[in-house]
């Protein structure tokens, strides 16, 4: 199913993106759930989705985390389960986020969606990255109060929650009502009748995990090994001193390292394209022959690209699960980025390049895109 979402992106951007929540109400008109709460609880119980039950029984908190056995302890109020990255398991529920392609993909991160009963949610508490929640099946009241500094504690070991709050948004959203919630104000969201809610996440890499993953890069290409000098090294009064010469040419030293694009734009294309949640990947068995693959597309069939895989163009290179697409097809490396269903006329002459073929084989034989029977 298309999701058709009723915004003017250009207004939301501008008034809203970081800046102010907001409650878009039917941003989709005649909302469909895409998955039902027994598919989602079936989702739970698998060993490679990542899912946690929240509680809150007469004001005790729990969390405990997938995959579940049973739900049959499970009373009629008071609990949620929530399951992450959706997308990469359930080809329907993935649709939910091409709707918020008008934001760039390296921001967007998954799909999460959570089944509630009444008076289930996961308390107070702040994100720091945006989210999009939209609702589906049921009611829930939504309460988000305003960004100013709030002390955080946890009522369990998993759970994070901030102190009551004056609310700026008090609503009861209905099915295809969105709310979105800019990084660092406070929300809190509980269900009024069982209901689902899709939460479009988005990533904001911090300035350590930056340098970490750099780091990282640095270390396993082996680059950097140029060692400090100084041949105009003259008799100084105060041996023990580092002078301020020294301490900038040392700096220089690492930050000629980040300034140079190659290497920047290369590790972040690796770094920001790497999936954080496992695949749902089914490599074809047997694998596709290059010839095959050029037959079918040739005779009408479709590439489609597997559900959460991050594909991102940096500069005239296609990075696709933290692994660089080296090929001069930069027409074709562009259609593969920006489309998830790929067609022969957007490959155009690369179609009749084998290297290009042999490059196209290895990742549809690796599970990450898929002709659709």
């Amino acid at each position: 199913m298309d999701y058709q979402l009723d915004l003017d992106w250009n207004d939301f951007l501008q008034r809203y993106w970081q800046k102010r929540p907001v409650v878009l109400k039917r941003g989709f008109k005649n909302f469909v759930d895409p998955i039902s709460p027994d598919e989602l609880a079936g989702l739970a119980m698998e060993n490679e989705v990542d899912s946690r039950l929240v509680s809150n029984q007469d004001g005790k908190w729990n969390v405990s985390h997938g995959p579940f056995e049973s739900y049959d302890h499970l009373g009629e109020t008071g609990w949620s389960v929530l399951v992450q990255a959706v997308d990469h398991w359930h080809e329907p529920s993935s649709h939910l986020m091409t709707p918020f392609r008008h934001i760039p993909d390296w921001r967007m991160d998954d799909l999460m969606i959570s089944f509630s009963v009444p008076g289930g949610g996961v308390g107070p508490h702040l994100d720091q990255y945006d989210v999009f929640i939209i609702q589906g099946t049921g009611r829930r009241r939504w309460r988000v109060g305003e960004k100013i500094a709030m002390k955080q504690h946890c009522p369990h070991p998993d759970l994070l929650q901030v102190e009551p709050f004056d609310a700026i948004i008090d609503e009861e959203l209905e099915p295809g009502d969105i709310v979105y919630i800019p990084p660092g104000f406070p929300h809190d969201g509980y269900s009024l009748e069982n209901s689902l809610n899709y939460s479009v996440g988005f990533r904001a890499p911090n300035a350590r995990e930056m340098v970490s993953g750099f780091a990282d890069y640095v270390l396993s290409r082996e680059l950097g090994s140029h060692r400090y000098s100084d041949p105009e090294l003259v008799e100084r009064e105060h041996p023990a001193e580092v002078q301020p010469a020294e301490l900038n040419k040392l700096r220089s030293m690492m930050l000629d390292l980040i300034g140079n694009p190659a290497h920047f734009n290369s590790w972040f294309g690796e770094f920001i394209s790497q999936s954080r949640h496992e695949l749902d990947l089914a490599p074809p068995e047997p694998p596709y022959q290059a010839g095959e693959i050029y037959e079918l597309l040739e005779s009408g069939e479709t590439l489609e690209r597997l559900g959460g895989l991050r594909v991102l163009r940096v500069g005239d290179t296609c990075y696709v699960n933290g692994e660089a697409m080296t090929t001069e097809h930069i027409g074709a490396v562009d259609a593969i980025a920006r489309h998830k269903t790929v067609t022969k006329e957007m490959l155009g002459d690369a179609m009749n390049d084998p290297s290009f073929l042999a490059l196209l084989s290895a990742l549809v034989n690796s599970g990450y895109w898929y002709f659709n029977d």
